[in-house]
C-alpha cells in the first residue's frame, strides 16, 4: 500500500526558512520519480519541484528557483523541499506526490498519482 506522510510546514516569516519532508512507503525512490506542489484555495495545484528516478535530475518552477532544493534520501525512502528566503505569495498547502516509475520528472500534477496529505505553509510577519 503506497503511503506518504508530509511534515514541516507551518508559520514562518519573510525571509525565513523551512524544510519540508516526506516519507513514502509502500514503494522504492529508486524506481519513481517524486515531486513537489503546492495550491492556494480557488487556484489549480502548482508543479514547484521535482526529481527523476534514475539520474536525480531536478527541475524547479521559474517562481521557486535559487531558493528552493529538493532533494532524497533512498535508504530513508524520504524525500525533503527546503524552502529558503520565504515570501508572503508561497504561502499555501504544500503536497508531495509520487510521479511514473520514468527517468526524467515532470511539474504536471496530471502525471501524478498518489499524493500525500498536504501541509501548510503560512509566511507571514
Amino acid at each position: 500500500q503506497v503511503q506518504l506522510v508530509e511534515s514541516g510546514g507551518g508559520l514562518v516569516q519573510p525571509g525565513g526558512s523551512l524544510r519540508l519532508s516526506c516519507a513514502a512507503s509502500g514503494f522504492s525512490l529508486d524506481y519513481y520519480s517524486i515531486g513537489w506542489f503546492r495550491q492556494v484555495p480557488g487556484k489549480e495545484r502548482e508543479g514547484v519541484s521535482c526529481i527523476s528516478s534514475r539520474d536525480g535530475i531536478t527541475y524547479y518552477a521559474d517562481s521557486v528557483k535559487g531558493r528552493f532544493t529538493i532533494s532524497r534520501d533512498n535508504a530513508k525512502n524520504t524525500w525533503y523541499l527546503q524552502i529558503n528566503s520565504l515570501k508572503p505569495e508561497d504561502t499555501a498547502d504544500y503536497y508531495c506526490a509520487r510521479g511514473p516509475p520514468v527517468p526524467y520528472c515532470s511539474l504536471s500534477y496530471r502525471q501524478y498519482d498518489y499524493w500525500g496529505q498536504g501541509t501548510q505553509v503560512t509566511v507571514s510577519s
